[in-house]
């Protein structure tokens, strides 16, 4: 019996022992987990942080550049609008200054509301070998756009003609309508430019009148005016150009169309 009572100290220290060695085992390895929790939490910021310097690298070097979506939403590119409006044309101040005043002296209107003012002016060209040949149309309506500066439109056949193999709504022409400002610069290179370069010009002959104010012009050769290239046609191909004015009669369009500088022929007196 002694010797297990004195034998029964030993193992309780043993066993004391054995339970703080296991305890410093445990805590060590708390430890050791907390420290490693901490150092992936810290890898894994770390590594984010680059994740998203790597994301925001591209952003900052195309915002560098220029070449975002700010830049291709046209913020960099935009034009700035000009400062200056177009200048208004020229006829159209000589009109307001000098040809009104002058018509009220010739017809005593009553009112400078009264004087005859342009209306618009067409330009036409018809084609008819666009039956056979496709590419005439396009030739001829981009002829056209670069004498009027305004797209045209296609005119189509309004019924059948059996002599000319005319079926309705078959394209034969192609037409535009200038008005406003337009129509005076048409107008003043007409008369200025274009006419000019007519060969053996003499002047344009009154009997293109029709008796309510309109005045209509056959033109040859589309070459006379200077914006179409002579290298870059086709063919050689006539148009005809209408100007409607809102006069009364063939006399009031006459005497406008004169102060605006259409060279009419002069009238020959009899002896």
């Amino acid at each position: 019996m002694l010797d297990d009572e004195r034998q029964q100290p030993e193992n309780i220290e043993d066993s004391e022992d054995a339970s703080a060695e296991a305890t410093e085992v445990v805590e060590s390895e708390d430890s050791a987990a907390e420290e490693g929790a901490e150092n992936g939490a810290e890898e894994g910021s770390e590594e984010s942080g680059e994740g998203e310097e790597q994301q925001e690298s591209p952003r900052r070097q195309r915002r560098e550049r220029g070449g975002g979506r700010g830049a291709r939403g046209g913020e960099t590119a935009v034009l700035e609008p000009p400062t200056e409006p177009p200048p208004p044309p020229r006829l159209y101040d000589q009109f307001k200054t000098e040809i009104i005043p002058a018509m009220v002296r010739e017809f005593n209107y009553a009112s400078p509301m009264e004087v005859p003012r342009l209306q618009k002016i067409v330009l036409n060209i018809g084609v008819g070998e666009a039956l056979t040949n496709g590419r005439a149309m396009e030739a001829a309506t981009q002829d056209l756009a670069v004498i009027s500066g305004q797209k045209p439109i296609v005119t189509l056949a309004r019924k059948s003609i059996a002599n000319f193999k005319v079926r309705e709504g078959n394209p034969i022409g192609t037409a535009v309508t200038l008005r406003g400002a337009r129509m005076y610069h048409f107008l003043d290179r007409l008369v200025n430019t274009a006419l000019p370069r007519i060969r053996d010009f003499r002047g344009l002959a009154r009997r293109g009148l029709d008796g309510r104010g309109n005045y209509t012009i056959g033109i040859r050769e589309q070459i006379i005016f200077p914006e179409i290239d002579y290298n870059q046609i086709d063919k050689i191909r006539g148009l005809q150009v209408t100007i409607a004015t809102t006069a009364k009669n063939d006399t009031e369009a006459i005497r406008l169309l004169e102060l605006y500088g259409m060279p009419f022929i002069k009238d020959t007196v009899e002896a």
